[in-house]
């Protein structure tokens, strides 16, 4: 059921004519992706924005089925769309697991198994920290090019308007300009907790939640859909915002 924002005022706002399209944490889910792109391309073809802009906000590989694919969607999207990709933290582990192999180990266990299961290696049980790092030379043979470098040209923030997109979240009480790297892509409670502004309002994933949540100052769209089957994608027009 779509989610509409709370009235608050003074309510943030984007510049006149430019909708957004956000998507958080899709985890390897492609099918529920392209079900988005979709929506998307028949809400464009229905109200024909101005100036519209696709921001995703990171987590596209890992846990879910289907990263290789996840990752062709996206590239292929920014061919012919206004496409902006932040960096999760899921992109940020995996490109060091890339740089040192011997990180496997904790990559596997949050959902690395089956990101190199969709590029074709898979990988038994009770494998030593040798074959692990083996296995991730495999893959890094079998991942095509394009798919590496769109993993290390994430950005970490994106801000249009009164609205600033992230993977996480920020630290409360720093400014937007100096947050660091690690909280834009971990930070949980202490940026979840707070009920102060933060400067601008934050859009993040990185916590699943229930439905989308469009509090006062900030909206957590991530909905767990390698688990729940629900992504959701959050239209931002003018001050209004719709979670569908």
């Amino acid at each position: 059921m779509p989610t509409t924002a709370p009235r608050s005022s003074p309510r943030p706002k984007l510049p006149n004519g430019v909708r957004i399209y956000a998507i958080s944490d899709i985890h390897g889910c492609a099918h529920l992706l392209e079900q988005m792109f979709a929506v998307i391309d028949a809400d464009m073809a229905n109200s024909r924005p101005y100036r519209a802009i696709e921001v995703f906000l990171g987590d596209y590989i890992d846990r879910g089925p289907d990263s290789r694919h996840t990752l062709d969607l996206l590239i292929r999207r920014s061919r012919h769309r206004n496409t902006v990709f932040l960096k999760g933290n899921h992109e940020a582990y995996f490109t060091s697991v890339l740089e040192d192999p011997s990180r496997a180990t904790e990559w596997f266990q949050f959902g690395g198994l089956q990101t190199m299961m969709s590029y074709g290696v898979s990988a038994a049980p009770g494998l030593s920290k040798d074959e692990q790092s083996g296995l991730v030379r495999e893959l890094t043979s079998a991942m095509p090019r394009e798919h590496v470098a769109f993993l290390r040209q994430l950005r970490p923030t994106f801000t249009c308007g009164d609205f600033f997109f992230v993977h996480a979240g920020v630290r409360p009480g720093i400014p937007l300009s100096e947050q660091r790297e690690a909280d834009l892509l971990w930070i949980r409670d202490e940026f979840l907790q707070s009920k102060r502004r933060f400067g601008k309002y934050v859009v993040h994933g990185h916590t699943p939640v229930r439905q989308a949540e469009l509090l006062e100052n900030r909206a957590n769209i991530d909905t767990g859909a390698y688990a729940t089957g629900n992504l959701t994608l959050l239209s931002i027009q003018g001050n209004s915002m719709l979670a569908i």
